[in-house]
């Protein structure tokens, strides 16, 4: 049954990632709580929004379970398992789907025309830079990071000549254009 209280999404949603990561993938799981944990520092700039937010941050990577993994793309497998096996919610498949540039990921491997079909973008800059922002500032093993060194950790880890390495090198502008337009939101969202 599909969730759509923003509280109970949240609770849901981190239940579930719990579910299919903590045991068979620890450090993605840690991850996942550090993008959530991100995506709750931006409750201020994202308003209502704030718990479709923090739901995708902590399933944004639920596609890398292993029992979930069946085209080895993980945005694709984990917004089908989201939608198909649990109805979620429309925006909070679609914003799994699309993290991080992933039409470029899937560009790289010959999906694009599949994901954009399944999953259109979300029509919310605001919502998609600030999942980018979560991700793209947080390290594998869910403690802050800066843009520049999540993506040089992503290539060193990858290799510069992989998929994962192709796509991230030319993500990487959009990437840091995303980070830098959340922190601007940040900062004018302070009180004076």
């Amino acid at each position: 049954m599909p969730l759509r209280v923003h509280g109970d999404m949240v609770a849901w949603a981190s239940q579930l990632a719990h579910d299919e990561l903590a045991g068979p993938l620890p450090r993605r799981w840690a991850h996942s709580q550090g993008v959530a944990a991100r995506a709750s520092s931006l409750a201020t700039v994202i308003g209502q929004d704030s718990g479709l937010l923090r739901a995708a941050a902590v399933l944004h990577d639920v596609g890398y379970a292993p029992r979930l993994a069946t085209t080895g793309f993980h945005p694709l497998d984990g917004a089908r398992f989201l939608r198909d096996v649990h109805e979620g919610d429309e925006r909070l498949v679609r914003l799994v789907a699309n993290h991080s540039f992933a039409l470029l990921e899937a560009e790289e491997r010959r999906l694009r025309d599949v994901l954009e079909a399944e999953f259109p973008l979300l029509e919310d800059p605001l919502l998609v830079d600030a999942l980018v922002y979560c991700d793209m500032t947080t390290t594998p093993d869910g403690e802050p990071t800066t843009a520049q060194d999540r993506v040089a950790e992503i290539v060193s880890r990858y290799g510069a000549d992989s998929v994962v390495g192709r796509f991230i090198r030319r993500a990487e502008p959009e990437i840091f254009a995303a980070v830098e337009r959340v922190e601007a939101a940040l900062a004018m969202a302070q009180p004076r």
